[in-house]
């Protein structure tokens, strides 16, 4: 089940799952923090800018590229 507490919203993309957190930053944007809570690196992920309502399938579909693109030996992005 998906939650959302406050400026931080626990989300599952298939068996995994993140904690995507709000950040105030200039004007109307908003810095959004995904931490991969499953993921084989404790405190890794990756950041975001955007508006501040975002909902969560827009959030989903962030983490879902975001997994496209690890490569799968070490947990971390594909360097190019």
């Amino acid at each position: 089940m998906d939650a959302q507490v406050g400026r931080e919203r626990l989300l599952s993309v298939g068996s995994e799952r993140f904690r995507v957190r709000l950040r105030p930053r200039h004007g109307p944007l908003f810095e959004y923090d995904y931490e991969w809570l499953t993921g084989p690196n404790a405190g890794y992920g990756f950041g975001m800018s955007g508006p501040f309502e975002q909902s969560d399938d827009e959030h989903k579909a962030r983490i879902r590229d975001f997994l496209a693109d690890i490569d799968p030996a070490t947990g971390y992005l594909v360097e190019d």
